[in-house]
């Protein structure tokens, strides 16, 4: 008997327990449930962004950065090596054709200048010299081959009366002989003298063409020293603003050292640049949006630079509206350069809750409710993302970040 109530007891503790364990799980899942009844997760308006699904024109773009300059500037440089003396404009002035910017110290170059007019001068006297010797030498030489012509003529005249004595018997043949022979070397002298004479003219005129490329060269150095120091004096070539100038007064520049720069602010370009391993992408004639802060301008890619430095490739871009109020020189801006466009597409405003994926997990607005669903994406910009699939036209979506609901499927929106 003791062994039968003992059973009776185990087994009726067994139900207990295994009624107590139900009751548990079911108040447990009954309470989750009331949590999820009554406390669903909710949203004001005012807490979230949204858009609507329109058709448009998507672009699909790459990101780069960019610089405003002016369309034209110009650097004055040092003509000569000097000091500055004085600077007339400051940066940021208007500057008009002529004008003038900064003066330098010329003294030394104006030493230089007249030590090369007195050596010009110079050389202008030697040429003179040169002249008259060679003058003098060619009127020698020919007074010489006269007398030679001379001399020849009298021993022509010789050589006859040796030959008549001859014939008459009141010579002898030695005397012909040796009048004859006085005639040839008279006549070779002069052959030889009238060869000195061809090569002297040529001396002459070789001596004196060098003498004049030796003075023409120092008339050269001249002039051009004398337009350097015309432009010691350093006035703007054409109209603009000053954008820079050397303020250091006293200090040394070189030959070649900028002084100053010159913009033309009535038109301005793009410098951009972006990393070597987007080179592929780009080219001429490529679109580019130029965007500064809420404005967007466009333009085109008119050179890409062959040189890669630091693996950034460096490109030009020609604005359409070059003269815009927005465009400030040396302005950084960012750049978006079209590579893809499609037109009449199913597209929504971009945001945080696009991650760049091609599916996307995003929640459409419905009837207060903002509900969970997967979409598919194409091209995509700063300002637009292409709807492939997923969404339909006038869906209002939330776009910004719903990174905490990534695992709730529907939202209550309170307004």
């Amino acid at each position: 008997m003791d062994k039968l109530i003992e059973e009776e007891v185990t087994a009726k503790k067994k139900k207990k327990t295994y009624l107590l364990i139900f009751i548990s799980l079911l108040i447990l899942a009954s309470s989750i449930w009331l949590i999820r009844y009554y406390f669903k997760p909710s949203l004001t308006t005012a807490d979230v962004t949204t858009a609507k699904v329109e058709t448009g024109i998507i672009e699909n773009t790459i990101n780069a950065t960019g610089e405003v300059l002016p369309e034209f500037e110009e650097v004055l440089t040092s003509p000569i090596s000097a000091s500055i003396k004085e600077v007339l404009l400051d940066a940021g002035k208007k500057v008009t054709k002529g004008q003038s910017i900064l003066t330098l110290d010329k003294s030394l170059s104006q030493t230089e200048y007249g030590k090369l007019q007195f050596q010009m001068e110079s050389k202008e006297n030697e040429i003179r010299k040169l002249k008259l010797d060679l003058e003098k030498s060619f009127f020698d030489i020919k007074s010489n081959n006269s007398i030679k012509q001379l001399r020849i003529s009298n021993f022509k005249d010789a050589v006859s009366s040796a030959k008549r004595l001859l014939k008459a018997g009141g010579g002898t043949k030695e005397d012909v002989e040796r009048a004859e022979l006085d005639l040839k070397v008279a006549e070779l002298e002069k052959l030889q003298l009238e060869n000195e004479i061809k090569s002297k003219q040529q001396t002459m005129k070789i001596e004196i063409r060098e003498a004049e490329i030796a003075l023409a060269i120092q008339r050269n150095d001249l002039d051009a020293l004398k337009r350097k120091l015309d432009l010691a004096n350093v006035t703007a070539t054409r109209s603009g603003v000053v954008t820079w100038v050397n303020k250091n007064i006293g200090s040394s520049v070189h030959e070649g050292d900028a002084l100053v720069r010159i913009a033309d602010l009535s038109g301005f370009k793009v410098a951009g640049s972006m990393s070597d391993n987007l080179l592929d992408k780009i080219h001429n004639n490529m679109t580019a949006i130029i965007r500064i802060g809420d404005t967007q301008l466009r333009g085109s890619i008119v050179n890409i630079s062959p040189a890669v430095s630091n693996s950034i490739v460096s490109f030009d871009i020609q604005l359409n509206q070059k003269d815009s109020k927005e465009l400030r020189p040396n302005q950084k801006v960012d750049v978006f350069l079209v590579t893809d466009t499609r037109n009449g597409v199913l597209r929504i405003a971009n945001g945080p809750a696009f991650n760049g994926s091609n599916l996307q997990e995003v929640f459409v607005l419905k009837n207060g409710k903002a509900e969970r669903r997967t979409v598919k994406t194409g091209l995509s910009n700063f300002d637009f993302i292409e709807i492939i699939s997923g969404l339909k036209l006038g869906e209002e979506v939330i776009t910004s970040d719903m990174a905490e609901y990534k695992n709730t499927q529907t939202i209550t929106i309170n307004n």
